[in-house]
């Protein structure tokens, strides 16, 4: 397993200091998504894979070296299919990734929850995903209406999830 310094950022804090920001550079995504992994905090620049009922490009990039990275999933809502579980989120602590953002839904809780790994999803679903293969890896986005490009950095925590072009935290 890989270990990470992860930033220890509060949203609060960033939000409080980009509060006047009208350039829409400073995206707060909307207070809809759970915490399901062992990790309640977690910060790192954005990769992204969006697809429907098919998680084969989230394993694909799971399976590669995250270095310090967050996988964030446009899965389109679906509330019918599990794109993330158990199995993967093992994965992706192994390969160095810090956290998920799931816009759709994720299994295998018990699992989860133990990880040392942020993850954010709508939902758990018990009912696995179909593998075609299909979607697109590090394209730009839209998670519950806020875009979300490859490269960006993306902070979370009990607050909630803010992403930005460059790195806000201190080093």
């Amino acid at each position: 397993m890989i270990r990470l310094s992860i930033p220890q950022v509060s949203t609060c804090d960033l939000c409080d200091r980009f509060k006047a920001d009208d350039s829409d550079a400073f995206r707060v995504l909307p207070p809809v998504f759970a915490s399901y992994g062992g990790l309640r905090a977690f910060a790192g620049r954005v990769s992204t894979v969006k697809c429907f009922e098919d998680n084969a490009l989230v394993k694909a990039a799971l399976d590669q070296p995250g270095e310090g990275r967050v996988l964030v999933v446009d899965g389109g809502g679906s509330l019918r299919r599990a794109l993330v579980g158990g199995n993967l989120a093992a994965a992706a602590v192994a390969n160095g990734w810090v956290g998920l953002v799931v816009d759709g839904c994720v299994r295998d809780l018990a699992e989860l929850a133990v990880a040392e790994l942020g993850i954010r999803a709508l939902g758990l679903m018990p009912m696995p995903t179909i593998k075609r293969g299909e979607g697109q890896r590090d394209v730009a986005v839209q998670i519950r209406g806020v875009v979300v490009r490859p490269g960006d950095w993306l902070y979370a925590d009990d607050d909630g999830i803010v992403v930005s072009p460059s790195a806000v935290h201190s080093a």
